[in-house]
């Protein structure tokens, strides 16, 4: 949901009118729809999810970074579906790098 509402605003789906969220996280999703002019976009799936596989996300991140949209995008070993926080995975830590990536993308950017 939080992809859909990147892509198109909450208007979409009954909200008010209001500006699009300034970053997009997504976790182990395969949405695969995108607008042309998408927010910053962090991605994080388990290279072993079978519900969101990474080739999903792969092709999405692909088609983002086309449109120039800023994309980072982490695959984590031995990780299925849902691995949440991560905290004692490969994962761990996503949620704070998360966090960096949407600071980064609320402050503005030095002109030059």
């Amino acid at each position: 949901m939080a992809a859909a509402i990147g892509s198109h605003g909450v208007a979409q789906y009954g909200g008010r009118d209001v500006p699009k969220p300034s970053a997009v996280v997504m976790a182990y999703t395969a949405h695969s729809d995108y607008a042309s002019a998408e927010p910053p976009t962090f991605v994080v799936v388990g290279e072993e999810d079978g519900i969101a596989p990474p080739a999903a996300m792969e092709r999405r991140v692909e088609a983002l970074r086309k449109s120039g949209t800023r994309v980072e995008f982490h695959t984590f070993k031995g990780l299925g579906h849902g691995f949440g926080l991560g905290t004692g995975t490969s994962a761990e830590g996503w949620v704070l790098e998360a966090i960096r990536f949407w600071g980064a993308s609320i402050l503005p950017r030095p002109m030059g």
